[in-house]
């Protein structure tokens, strides 16, 4: 599991440094501790400052999740940075992003840290608790307490400013102490003269009470435990008697108290309850600590090492605490009930493998292979060629001319089968700047991400998945790559055809399209070159001859106008250029015209509209188709393959719908009788331009429904 432990040291990085500030830190000796013991329990680990930016430190270590994908956890050491309530921070915002935690929630340590409140709910179950009072101010009239009495802050911790007062007077200098130092009002308590006996609590449901451990003071000093005692700066070392000499009886006696004072503040996972046990064997509860102290020295772990837990074994008990109180076991959710032996396997193995997806698409992003990059090109071919054949899939030679088009099939071939189809050529338009892959909570970055490489490792990992199972080489499948997605599939698309003709299925492995949709159509798509001649002509000089400039923008406008959104079909202008002489006007213009159509007899129509505008001229005029992508079309075999997609999706309650779309892609090469299904890709956004980005829940959620479509073949 990834835990990441959360505290506060620093205690700066925050919009305003404002209100009452945090004076408990916590070791860095203490964290390290912390974080080797949960490594040694085999959980991936980091350490975060719980500050303003924890949030996104959190997301960026521990992702959103999946239904039935347990989520990390977070192990919580904050003690706050400012203002009240400071132990209830860090988890009310845990709270509030989803994100699991160990110890106690936001109400019982607001509880625990408010001393009258505890007092006040003791005293409402019957638990014995010094009497007491509260001073708002240290002016305040005296209570009828008899002395010596313990004066205190009212709502801190770890004994700031705990002193004995005799009389009135080290009453009111104590009160006033505190008053100035705190700005809070301060508890008057009763001293209880005897010995502090102090109970740590493990567990839930109820607790585990470890051995009550005695506090020695030595002859010396106060008998009490000061903030002096607890930071070494007394000079005198209080010791830990476990378990405390107090007889059974007493000891039975102080656990269940414990246990009570725990559950009736609400506590979860850890907390340690102090005492005092008077000369006539009475116990009565100082306080309950929600965030026990983990320091070397902390009664908290004497009394866990008294019945043979070292530290490393308390730290993964806490953690197994709070996976039981949040998932009902220690172990990961079991899924085998909801899709079957073999669907779990498939989810453990990807759910399990988050941070290697998220590696190797950080490893393919960062191999540049732009269309116009031979070298590139050829380090990408190379690379996918070692990973299927790793997978033991091999070279299909009759669909693969090594210089556009590769096709690797599995042993039981992919005739019949599915065949996925992508490219390895990063699309951009020339001076398009280049990204590395960067990381964000919610979006990965990188050259061509979620163009070609976040689909390309969906897929990779999806096949990892079924060879995991010894299912791989029993199943039909082939996977085709091309490299010319930025010349329109130009040299690749013959070879394409013939692939997928040869299949059953053919999933295009193209990016999802925003708001979790496949597409199951697009339009298709030509583009034209338009290049108009005439003569050089001088500005503002009279003439009969046209400005080849301006007529070809007079024809452009109606070329604008051949556009249906009933009919699906359109006409755009991509761009223009031109040339000219020396203090002449243009005398040559070339444009660039995309035309987006639904089917076959519609782009014919197109090309005859813009011939019939061009007409006849004194200009002349060439019109050149360069491009055709057809058309995907709306089948039955399409909204089958989207129809099953959409029961997996069902089942792990992902998201996912049916999209038309603008753009083509090479799903158009695909025969009318093979069922074909595209964008199945991870979701992604700004395709083409320096922000590229795909969705990094996504990219689990995509990886997952195809490695099950796949794996339903065996299933049949």
């Amino acid at each position: 599991m990834k835990v990441a432990v959360v505290y506060n040291r620093e205690s700066r990085n925050v919009i305003n440094l404002f209100g009452t500030p945090n004076r408990e830190t916590i070791g860095l000796k203490t964290i390290k501790r912390i974080t080797d013991a949960l490594k040694k329990g085999g959980h991936q680990v980091t350490a975060i400052e719980g500050d303003k930016d924890l949030v996104d430190r959190l997301e960026d270590f521990m992702p959103r999740v999946i239904k039935h994908e347990r989520p990390g956890m977070v192990f919580n050491v904050s003690y706050g940075i400012q203002g009240q309530a400071r132990y209830t921070h860090i988890p009310s915002i845990l709270e509030m992003v989803g994100v699991p935690y160990v110890a106690s929630g936001p109400l019982a340590h607001s509880l625990a840290l408010d001393k009258v409140v505890t007092k006040m709910i003791l005293r409402q179950h019957g638990l014995p608790t010094p009497d007491f009072a509260v001073l708002n101010t240290p002016d305040d009239d005296l209570p009828e307490l008899r002395f010596p009495l313990i004066v205190k802050p009212k709502n801190e911790a770890v004994s700031f400013g705990l002193r004995i007062v005799n009389d009135e007077d080290e009453l009111r200098e104590g009160a006033r102490v505190i008053y100035d130092e705190y700005q809070q009002p301060i508890l008057v308590e009763q001293f209880i003269a005897g010995r502090e006996v102090n109970i740590g609590l493990l567990g839930n449901s109820p607790p585990e009470a470890l051995p009550p451990v005695l506090l020695d003071f030595g002859p010396d000093g106060p008998q009490i435990y000061t903030y002096e005692d607890k930071t070494r700066a007394s000079g005198r070392e209080i010791k830990g008697v476990c378990p405390a000499p107090i007889g059974k009886e007493l000891i039975e006696k102080a656990k269940e108290l414990a246990i009570s004072a725990f559950q009736a503040l609400g506590c979860y996972d850890c907390a340690r309850v102090d005492t005092r046990l008077d000369d006539d064997g009475n116990f009565y509860i100082l306080e309950i600590n929600s965030l026990p102290s983990l320091g070397e020295h902390g009664s908290y772990l004497v009394g866990a090492a008294n019945v043979g837990l070292d530290f490393a074994d308390v730290i993964n008990r806490l953690v197994e605490s709070a996976s039981s109180r949040y998932f009902g076991t220690p172990e990961p959710p079991s899924t085998e009930s909801l899709h079957g032996e073999v669907g779990t396997s498939v989810f453990n193995f990807i759910t399990q493998r988050r941070d290697s997806i998220e590696k190797r698409l950080r490893d393919w992003t960062n191999v540049s292979s732009r269309t116009n990059d031979p070298v590139g090109i050829g380090e990408a071919v190379k690379r996918m060629d070692e990973s299927l054949r790793s997978l033991r899939m091999n070279s299909v030679q009759e669909f693969t001319d090594e210089r556009s088009t590769w096709l690797w099939e599995t042993g039981a071939g992919f005739r019949g089968g599915t065949l996925m189809i992508g490219h390895l050529d990063v699309p951009a338009e020339a001076g398009t700047p280049a990204q590395s892959f960067r990381r964000e909570p919610e979006w990965l970055h990188g050259d061509g991400i979620g163009t070609s490489r976040a689909p390309l490792v969906m897929m990779e990992f999806a096949l990892r998945a079924l060879r995991s199972l010894k299912a791989l080489k029993k199943l039909p499948i082939g996977v085709l790559f091309y490299t010319d997605e930025s010349r329109d599939a130009r040299y690749s698309q013959e070879l394409i055809r013939q692939a997928a003709s040869e299949a059953k299925k053919v999933l295009v492995l193209r990016p999802g399209i925003m708001g979790d949709s496949v597409v199951v159509n697009r339009r298709g798509q030509r583009k034209y070159r338009l290049v108009v001649e005439g003569h050089s002509l001088q500005p503002g000089k009279a003439t009969k001859r046209p400005e080849a400039l301006r007529w070809m923008c007079s024809k452009l406008e109606e070329f604008a106008k051949i556009r249906s959104q009933k009919e699906r079909y359109s006409v755009s202008t991509l761009d223009i250029k031109t040339e000219m002489l020396p203090m002449l006007l243009p005398h040559r213009v070339q444009a660039t015209i995309l035309a987006t159509y639904a089917d076959g007899a519609t782009a014919g129509e197109i090309d005859r509209k813009m011939r019939d505008i061009l007409g006849k001229s004194q200009l002349k005029w060439d019109l050149t188709q360069v491009a055709d992508r057809p058309p995907m079309k709306d089948r039955r075999g399409n909204l089958r393959l989207a129809s099953v997609f959409g029961g997996i999706a069902k089942h792990w309650e992902l998201p996912l719908r049916r999209e038309s779309s603008v753009w083509p892609s090479v799903a158009g090469l695909v025969p009318a009788k093979t069922a074909c299904l595209c964008g199945i890709g991870p979701i992604a956004r700004e395709l083409g331009t320096p922000n590229e980005a795909v969705q990094r829940i996504s990219l689990i959620q995509r990886t997952l429904l195809l490695a099950e479509f796949l794996v339903k073949d065996l299933e049949n």
